[in-house]
């Protein structure tokens, strides 16, 4: 077999494109190797059309097989099952960028795989699948506008640094992952702690002179490596159709588009709709054919009443944010909650606090971690006042989810400052545009009014983009229907001190930086006054946490009384937590969290903690129960696994022939410890704390 190669030293490693040799059947295969991490990319197309198809039939599908880091899957079945949250958010990683570059009227079922083969717990394979991705269908005899090229770009330490390292990674205040063609930018992703717009932007900048060099050596390798491509049918809508649709429509629909409200347009242009297939069915056109044909006037309806008359469908000018409402404390019994309504798009976000035991374990190429902050969003179909069978989240709640996660992640609070495990579900009641921004507004001020001491309360916005020949316009705070008949859809979050989170989508095939820094800067504006209107409800996180979370207690004990403190088996602290109701989390340096609703609970753990960590005393008194009796006195426990003997002689103070005539097991009293031998045995005396009692 012969295995074609191409490679090219990208940020100190050889990144080397190889085809040829693996999965020979596929439209286009790609393996990407950098430094020990390789990715199989493969792209195949469907022979003919899907039918009844209205939209382009991608499927992106990303695999990290655990053999790739020498490890076998947990779980019963030994094997790899459903993705993972990872997966789902990479596989959306490489469908964005590439969804755009596929020629319209395309709709043959088009699947990119990428597998992870190997890795070496440095390099993060998400970027490789993006660019292998690109070649694959680069090579491949389907049509695609390509190539596009991808890095990470991070800083450390104030230096950029391409496809930086797991280890670089966690010392970065940016982690942005650019993708780009040769038109400019295609796709932006981020996550940072607070930097500046002119930082971010030198980041981005940085990422687009690096990748150059990616995106001619992809064409040398297309060119050298490549098939011709394939001859597709193209579903392009009759042109008499459309004349037909745009003469009977149009008149109406601008008169429909100075409705206000969304559910008025809609319901509107759902009855043009109708009437339209029923007088055009009968001129012999097919149902699915109108419906396109109708959608195409709509989208040229609204991007020219933006470009032509200034001013958008709802009325507002191209910067105006809709009317803002914020609320706190909405709901008697959770610990936190908010709701964050901007126009027609409305966030309910509850914050739960709990324990290290609520921790997320992720099960990792690179090993396990516990995750300890968690962003839920959830999307259920009233939101947009429709019907749907109510599954588990979708890719694309994942995908707002994670969003919204990132975004608040430079604000967080260590585990040192706030020891609990946070989670905030993000319901939508209400969809019409930038729901994932609404969820990070709403999860900021729920967060704050739990009393959980975030460092800044962190705003969200998205922007969009109608860009045509005669002009170019940016919107702030886009609608649904500006988002869907729009040629982009960034979304930043931040502080009043710097972004913490970019997303950047688009439709049209690249925008250039000085578009790009345009668009930021007036995000900046936006955030702003997003963030002025939260304040207004909420300036602060509270004082203290709600009285119906768990209270987290920390202690300190000695590392070696760990053992001790844990038992065989785990029995001492079983029994600890048994008898208190608290939930304890004991840490490898020593570190105890106690926690209960209930303050005397986690009181009363804490005592019996101490009461076996800490070492006996001479002179001090304690509480005994006698476990056992023998002839010459009685055995008591004074701390779980701790016993000490009350000799004959120190039980009361008269001559005592018979133990059992003054204490019997299970009995309990005070002592007081009166010595500690070589050996580490206890001496205790009933009869002086009885004596000193007296005194």
């Amino acid at each position: 077999m012969q295995s074609n190669i191409m490679k090219y030293k990208f940020g100190g490693k050889d990144l080397i494109l190889e085809t040829g040799e693996l999965a020979r059947q596929a439209n286009g295969s790609v393996c990407v190797h950098y430094g020990g991490t390789v990715v199989l990319v493969t792209a195949c197309m469907s022979k003919e059309p899907k039918e009844g198809q209205d939209f382009f039939p991608l499927t992106v599908e990303y695999q990290e097989k655990t053999y790739a880091a020498g490890r076998i899957p947990g779980g019963f079945f030994k094997r790899e099952g459903r993705p993972s949250e990872s997966e789902i958010l990479t596989a959306r990683l490489i469908d964005r960028p590439i969804r755009p570059l596929f020629p319209k009227g395309l709709f043959n079922e088009v699947q990119i795989m990428a597998i992870v083969l190997s890795s070496d717990g440095e390099n993060d394979p998400d970027v490789l699948a993006v660019t292998g991705a690109s070649a694959a269908l680069s090579i491949s005899d389907i049509p695609f506008n390509g190539p596009l090229a991808c890095c990470r770009v991070g800083r450390v330490a104030g230096e950029f640094i391409i496809n930086p390292t797991y280890q670089q990674l966690d010392k970065a205040d940016l982690d942005v992952v650019v993708v780009t063609n040769a038109k400019g930018i295609v796709m932006l992703e981020s996550k940072a702690r607070e930097v500046s717009e002119d930082v971010f932007m030198a980041a981005v900048q940085f990422g687009c002179d690096n990748l150059k060099d990616i995106l001619r050596l992809q064409e040398d390798f297309t060119r050298q490596y490549g098939k011709p491509k394939a001859d597709i049918e193209y579903k392009i809508i009759d042109p008499n159709l459309q004349k037909r649709v745009e003469d009977l429509s149009l008149e109406r629909l601008k008169e429909v588009y100075k409705l206000s409200k969304k559910e008025e347009r809609e319901e509107a242009v759902g009855l043009l709709s109708k009437e339209l297939q029923t007088i055009l069915t009968q001129e012999g056109y097919d149902d699915l054919d109108i419906k396109m044909a109708l959608v195409d006037v709509e989208r040229r309806q609204v991007r020219n009443k933006i470009i032509q008359e200034d001013v958008r469908i709802d009325g507002r000018g191209f910067r105006d944010i809709r009317p803002i409402t914020c609320e706190v404390s909405v709901l008697p019994r959770t610990h936190g909650s908010s709701i964050f309504t901007r126009g027609q798009t409305q966030s309910l976000a509850v914050t739960t606090l709990g324990t290290g035991e609520d921790e997320q374990l992720i099960e990792a190429l690179e090993g396990e971690k516990y995750k300890s902050f968690m962003l839920h969003y959830s999307f259920p179909p009233f939101s947009v006042g429709e019907t749907a069978p109510v599954r588990g989240p979708g890719r694309r709640e994942i995908g707002h989810g994670a969003l919204a996660e990132r975004s608040l992640l430079a604000v967080m609070p260590s585990k040192e400052e706030f020891p609990y495990t946070i989670r905030v579900v993000s319901e939508i009641l209400e969809s019409n545009g930038s729901s994932s921004m609404a969820t990070v507004c709403a999860a900021t001020l729920s967060l704050m009014d739990a009393g959980v001491p975030i460092k800044e309360a962190v705003g969200g916005i998205a922007l969009g983009l109608i860009k045509e020949e005669s002009k170019t316009v940016i919107l702030t705070d886009i609608t649904g229907l500006e988002d869907h008949f729009g040629d982009m859809d960034f979304k930043v979050a931040g502080t009043k001190d710097g972004i913490t989170a970019v997303q950047l989508d688009l439709k049209i095939d690249g925008i250039d930086l000085s578009l790009l820094d345009k668009c930021l800067r007036q995000s900046r504006e936006g955030r702003f006054f997003v963030l002025d209107k939260m304040r207004a409800a909420l300036s602060a996180p509270r004082p203290q946490i709600s009285s119906y979370a768990p209270r987290i207690e920390r202690i300190k004990v000695k590392q070696e009384k760990i053992g001790e403190l844990i038992g065989p088996g785990g029995k001492t602290i079983k029994k600890i937590i048994a008898t208190t109701g608290a939930t304890i989390d004991i840490q490898d340096d020593g570190t105890v969290l106690v926690a209960s609703t209930d303050v005397s609970q986690s009181n009363e753990a804490i005592k019996m903690i101490k009461a076996i960590t800490d070492d006996v005393e001479v002179g001090r008194i304690y509480e005994a129960k006698v476990k056992r009796i023998v002839n010459f006195g009685a055995f008591c426990e004074i701390a779980p696994g701790k016993e000490g003997l009350v000799h004959v002689s120190e039980l009361a103070d008269r001559f005592v022939k018979n133990v059992e005539d003054v204490v019997k097991v299970g009995d309990e009293f005070k002592v007081k410890v009166i010595g500690i031998d070589e050996l580490g045995r206890i001496n205790l005396s009933k009869k002086q704390v009885e004596e000193d009692s007296q005194k």
